[in-house]
């Protein structure tokens, strides 16, 4: 009878804590992809404007969130009458006073004055585009303007093809667009699998600095740690119970060996 008592509470235990891990997985998991799909609307990127931080075709997932938390160095989404009304994918380059020119002597984009290192452009890190002198710029078109306030410049990454700003320059604004426009901010590419979108560090040093990192990393880890204990607790509870049957069956074993009735 003891044997028996102590097969039935260890099964019991591991039935208890399968239960428990498959639970705490559910919450974790549901809880993450559903705090996910409250913040984060999917987009599908349809130019090559951003190349080579989001190429055509790209699957991107965006943080909802209004233009007053947006930041410099950040790629948004937006959408705007004078841009053709469409959802559009360009990177904040300048907010609201800012003097945004280019380019200085070396071919850098300047942010009031301040030269901005802009590694985004290539994946090497070099700008894109030979300079007169030889050298390399960051715009084969010079400009120079002032964002007026509650408003904001944007660029894309393939500064050779994007229709960004600079086509907008002759608009009032100055081819600004307001805070209000912007929709959501990228956050990570999805498909393919690329990982998160990083803050420039050029944008850092002036005033309002960068934006903090959205709540992904965090969204995954519970969907990921929510998976886990969901498998690992469905496999435990069985292998427990097994585990305590044959225990159970070789202390009875034992004491019919032993001649114990």
């Amino acid at each position: 009878m003891s044997g028996s008592g102590r097969h039935d509470g260890s099964g019991r235990l591991g039935t208890k804590l399968s239960n428990l891990a498959v639970a705490v997985g559910c919450v974790l998991f549901l809880g993450g992809f559903a705090w996910g799909a409250v913040v984060y609307k999917p987009y599908t990127v349809p130019t090559d404007s951003m190349t080579p931080t989001v190429n055509a075709g790209d699957r991107v997932l965006a943080e909802r969130m209004t233009g007053d938390d947006v930041r410099r160095g950040d790629v948004v989404v937006f959408t705007d009458s004078a841009w053709g009304d469409v959802p559009m994918v360009k990177r904040v380059v300048g907010v609201g006073g800012d003097k945004v020119a280019c380019c200085d002597k070396e071919g850098r984009l300047t942010v009031n004055g301040k030269p901005i290192e802009e590694p985004y452009l290539r994946a090497d890190g070099a700008s894109p585009f030979a300079s007169m002198d030889g050298g390399s710029t960051a715009s084969v078109q010079k400009f120079t303007a002032d964002v007026p306030g509650g408003q904001l410049f944007l660029l894309g990454d393939e500064r050779s093809t994007s229709m960004d700003s600079r086509v907008h320059l002759e608009d009032p604004g100055q081819g600004s667009v307001p805070r209000s426009a912007v929709q959501a901010r990228v956050d990570a590419i999805a498909w393919p699998m690329n990982g998160m979108i990083g803050r420039p560090d050029a944008f850092a040093s002036l005033p309002g600095g960068v934006s903090s990192e959205g709540p992904l990393p965090l969204q995954i880890g519970a969907l990921v740690v929510g998976v886990v204990l969901i498998v690992g607790g469905a496999a435990y509870g069985p292998l427990a119970a097994r585990s305590a049957r044959r225990g159970s069956q070789g202390r009875k074993g034992q004491k019919a060996a032993a001649g114990v009735r």
